[in-house]
This record gives structure tokens, sequence and C-alpha cells, in this order.
């Protein structure tokens, strides 16, 4: 009984350093964006050109993000997380002292590039520190850290933006960093993982070509286009989402954005129950299917046309619920098609799908509303979201679990 009790608070201890962390990535996504309108002014420069610095910060970290995880797996999971947040932190300040636009561009590529440790790392202290019985939990609250990081980067840059102007508000931004890693240093060898050349195994060291062939596996790249067609659906809802409900159904402003922020909080209780069905789930990619299913019904009913504005906020949080449901089932996936010892880079590559989904879509979307479709964007929202149903129907669940079990 002791040792369970001690097993489980060393988990909880893991399980909170790293959902804090990954909060604190996702605060950091979105702190400097919410700012622009108050750097706009004060520097002179466009939106589109601040816009840019949002692609740019998003394209380094995708490109970036592979490389992150083969770090990972050669360096250690928690040096590389280290090394990540004190880059985050490191990019916002930069962008807190910035009195010109291109030390902006410089601080979205010092940030990008921190940006891209975080799954890599993270994934890999989970699936190494945690107890298996434990990581459906793991993964539902990883999950809600990061949707609570962008709900309370708005709030915490426009209060300390009012109070001591938007160059204070990111210099503070980037001191939560600090305390951060001071948090991860204090915690000691709580999040470090033995790499596989150090666990007693006399396994040479694969070579690129060896490498290349693992991500390029069958269910790797399943799992890669899942978070490909997933964030190119997500970003249609969260950066498009607004002004297509308020052209299509002629919602007041109130109305729309209340309605995507039903679909955020509803994701966030959706991850939390998805960490209970997880844990109990024999079959993760049925209930992957069968959420992301759901979500996409919901999206086709907002497309139709056919509702009141009163309906739009209950039908998104529905759907985001569905889809929020989904994380913890869908992170066991990627767990079980990762072979043994590859878990930085496999993590690093199918989560980079995240930031090519979110680049390859946003000027389709921005065209069907300069051509008056509003209600192509949800169109286009239902088809992505069917489409990864069919790539975690192509995951060998069954072969894919005993896998990952023979890799404890």
């Amino acid at each position: 009984m002791h040792a369970s009790v001690h097993t489980l608070r060393q988990d909880a201890k893991v399980i909170g350093l790293i959902s804090v962390a990954h909060g604190l990535s996702h605060f950091y996504q979105l702190v400097i964006a919410v700012l622009f309108p108050l750097i706009k002014d004060d520097l002179g420069v466009s939106y589109a050109a601040l816009g840019a610095t949002t692609a740019l910060f998003y394209t380094v970290s995708g490109l970036c993000q592979t490389a992150a995880g083969f770090m990972v797996d050669r360096y250690g999971a928690r040096r590389v997380l280290i090394a990540g947040l004190a880059l985050c932190s490191a990019g916002v300040f930069l962008a807190g002292v910035a009195h010109s636009y291109p030390m902006l561009v410089l601080a979205a590529i010092v940030a990008g590039i921190g940006n891209s440790v975080f799954h890599p790392a993270d994934f890999a202290i989970l699936n190494a520190r945690v107890e298996p019985m434990r990581l459906g939990y793991a993964f539902s609250f990883h999950g809600i850290g990061g949707t609570l990081g962008w709900a309370l980067a708005p709030a915490f840059s426009y209060g300390m933006s009012a109070l001591y102007g938007w160059h204070a508000a990111l210099m503070t931004s980037a001191a939560l960093g600090v305390a951060m890693l001071a948090l991860i240093l204090a915690a000691g060898g709580a999040l470090a993982v033995e790499r596989p050349q150090a666990a007693g195994r006399a396994e040479p060291a694969s070579s690129l070509a060896a490498d290349v062939r693992v991500l390029m596996q069958g269910p790797v790249l399943m799992c890669f286009f899942f978070f490909l067609l997933l964030a190119a659906a997500l970003i249609g809802v969260q950066s498009f989402g607004v002004a297509a409900l308020m052209a299509y159904y002629e919602a007041p402003v109130a109305v729309a954005s209340g309605a995507l922020t039903a679909y955020l909080i509803g994701s966030a209780i959706g991850i939390l129950f998805g960490g209970y069905v997880a844990g109990r789930a024999s079959r993760h990619d049925l209930v992957a299917a069968a959420g992301m299913s759901g979500s996409a019904l919901c999206m086709l009913a907002v497309a139709l046309g056919t509702l009141t504005p009163a309906l739009l906020a209950p039908l998104l949080a529905l759907s985001g619920f569905l889809s929020g449901m989904t994380n913890p089932s869908r992170d066991l996936l990627v767990r079980a098609a990762t072979p043994r010892g590859a878990a930085g880079k496999v993590y690093g590559f199918v989560y980079s799908g995240l930031d090519v989904g979110s680049m390859s879509v946003p000027v389709l979307y921005g065209w069907l509303l300069d051509r008056g479709l509003p209600q192509g964007v949800f169109y286009g929202v239902f088809a992505l979201l069917l489409l990864t149903v069919l790539t975690v129907l192509q995951l060998p669940e069954k072969d894919a679990r005993a896998q990952a079990q023979g890799a404890r």
C-alpha cells in the first residue's frame, strides 16, 4: 500500500509539472498575438505584418519539431524540455523589449524553436514516468493544461497591459517561464527519462535511414495525418468561426464569440471526461472515431444553416466536447504506434502535423469568406473531421497495444 501511494504521488508530481509546462507553452502561443492592437499602434506596423510573425512562429515550430524529437531520444527529454522552455521565455522577453519590427521577427523565431520541443519531450516523459494505468488521465490533464493556457493568455495580457503597458505585460509573461524552469530544476530527477543506450542494452546507434524508416511506418504516418487534418479543422473554427457565424447567421458579435467560447469550454470538459474514458476503454481507435464523427455531424448541422442563433453555442459546445473527449485516446494511439526507443522522434514528427495543418488552410478559409461563402468554412471543417476518422481506423489497435505493453 505504501509503495502504491508513493507511486501515485510520484505520478501526480510528474503529471502536474508536465501539464503546467504544456499550459505555459500554449499561453506563450497567444500572449503576444492578443496584444497586436497595442503593438500595432506603438510600433506603427500593419496587422498583416504582425500576422506574418505568427505564421513565422508556427512555421519554425513545425520545421523544428521533428528535430526536437530526435534530440529528445539522443540527449534526454528533461534537458530538451528545459531548453525549449528557456527559449520560449527568451522569445517573449525579446518581444517585450522590442521597439522595432525586426525584433518581433527575431522573437517569433526564438519562441518558435522553443515551442517545438513540448510535445516530443512531454510525451516521452509521461510515457516513461507515469504508470500505464494512469496514462489516460495523464494525457487528459496534459490536454487540459494546454487549453487553460490558451484561455488565460488574453486575461493576463489585457490585465497587465492595462496597468503597466504591453512591454511590461510581455516581460512579466517571460518571468513565468523562468519560474517554471525553477520548479523543474527543483524537482531533480522526477522528470528524468533513461535513454535506451543507457538502459543496459547493447543497442547500436540508429542511422538516419533507420530513423526515417521508423517515421515512414504506416501507423506513424496515419497519426501524423490525423493531427494535420485536426489542426486544419480547428483553425477554421478558432480563427474564422466568429466571422463565419456573423456572416452566415447574421449573429451579433457577442453571440458568435460566445459560441466560440462555448466550443472551447466544451473541449476542455471533453478532455477531462476523455481521460476517464481512455482509462477504461479497450479500443481507443473506436473512441476516437466515434468522438470525431459526432463532432463532424455537429459542424454539418451548423453548415446547413437550419439552426437559430440561440442554438449555435449549445451545438458548438457539444462539438467541442466530443472532439476533446478523443484527446487522451488519440494520444494513447500514438503511444501504441511508437516503436521502442523512438518516442521523441515519433512524437516530434506526429505532432508537427499540428503546425503543418495550422499553416496549410487559413488562406482557403479566408478566400471562402471573401467570396461570400461563410458556410464553406463549416463544410470544410466537417469534411476534415470526417477524414480524421479514416486515419484512426487505419491504426492496428490490437497489435499496437501489445507492442506498447511490450515497450514497458
